[in-house]
């Protein structure tokens, strides 16, 4: 049997406000209270990854923000009507530019209950997924060295 591959990408759009680093977090439709995410997607045919997270932080928080670098990869395998499905999600570290956290694009909020900016140093701590709790102690790494 062919194992399914699907790759996406998120971003962490990070912004320095009174001197603290906050990180903008989703609370995907359907999900409970205080469950947080970072914005991501699928990669769409003749995109980047890069591309993708700066359209799904676009798209999910209502942020646009500058490039900087990669901050790695998570893998795992999700089941999918019956089939297993191995998930590749590429992370990179934005440095918010415009936009107002939670005024989306008509139609997110199928997709996004709400949208807010978190402290940087809490997310290992705030966001749901381990994986994106690992992206969140690199994002915290990578700007101790900008």
């Amino acid at each position: 049997m062919e194992v399914q591959r699907e790759f996406s990408a998120g971003g962490l759009i990070v912004r320095r406000l009174r001197g603290r680093w906050w990180v903008a977090a989703i609370r995907p439709n359907g999900k409970p209270e205080g469950v947080w995410a970072l914005p991501k997607g699928l990669i769409d045919p003749g995109e980047t990854g890069a591309e993708t997270a700066v359209r799904e932080v676009a798209e999910e928080t209502g942020l646009t923000g500058r490039l900087e670098q990669k901050l790695g990869d998570v893998r795992y395998v999700y089941t999918r009507g019956g089939e297993r499905i191995f998930k590749v999600v590429s992370f990179f570290l934005l440095r918010w530019r415009t936009g107002r956290i939670g005024e989306l694009p008509a139609g997110m909020e199928l997709e996004v209950a709400e949208a807010r900016w978190l402290p940087l140093d809490e997310a290992p701590r705030l966001l749901a997924y381990g994986g994106e709790r690992d992206m969140a102690k690199q994002a915290i790494a990578a700007l101790a060295n900008l």
